[in-house]
């Protein structure tokens, strides 16, 4: 998993409340768990004019002009600004691959659904937690201004906007460790590689048959 700490990037504002993640990534794209390729299908509903499936070239789709990521102005944001109660509905991973497919590495909103936020973390994303009085203010100011960047600095759990100021947001210390090191739950696992090795070659010796290769010859 890519380590997260500092960022200075382009926002995409989403002003929609409740987007779940049928939204983020229609149900017919599940089919894979390869983690990347679904950047593409990310908001396809929303994104494109006709109905999307796996395996298709969206290069000639029609996009929905109306939508406001499809705007030039938005091409390349890594900040996606949201509402409250992102990434609600099903539990499905897939939605925060297809947003760090498409190259968001931060979520603002004023709050998530639990296993969304939670999975997020595990795949090199940070999702921030903000006032909604300083969401709304965020709008405001990035629909003023094109080309409206933040710098979020995760060590110092802050966000900068361009006129300097300051917000600050809370994570959870191992929450955050993980994500500044980049470190999932394979990674986490691998740290301890070595007590793993020296468990299990106690374990051949206290109950060899537990280990079939070990009964033969």
């Amino acid at each position: 998993m890519q380590p997260f700490s500092e960022l200075n990037g382009l926002v995409g504002p989403l002003d929609r409340a409740n987007i779940d993640t049928d939204a983020i990534i229609p149900k017919q794209f599940l089919k894979s768990i390869k983690r990347t390729g679904f950047g593409p299908n990310l908001f396809d509903e929303w994104r494109y004019l006709d109905h999307g499936e796996p395996g298709q070239d969206c290069s000639n789709r029609p996009i929905n002009p109306d939508f406001v990521l499809n705007q030039p102005r938005y091409l390349g944001a890594e900040i996606l600004l949201t509402r409250e109660n992102f990434g609600c509905g099903s539990s499905r991973e897939h939605a925060p691959w297809a947003l760090l497919d498409a190259g968001f590495r931060a979520v603002i909103a004023p709050s998530f659904a639990d296993i969304f936020y939670n999975n997020c973390f595990k795949n090199g994303i940070l999702p921030i937690v903000l006032d909604p009085q300083q969401v709304a203010d965020l709008f405001v100011e990035v629909n003023a201004s094109p080309g409206y960047r933040l710098q979020v600095n995760l060590p110092e759990q802050r966000v900068t906007t361009p006129s300097g100021r300051q917000l600050y947001f809370e994570i959870d210390p191992f929450r955050k460790d993980c994500l500044l090191h980049g470190l999932d739950d394979i990674g986490l696992t691998l740290q301890q590689v070595e007590h793993i090795r020296n468990y299990e070659e106690r374990a051949r010796v206290a109950t060899p048959w537990l280990f079939p290769e070990m009964q033969k010859g």
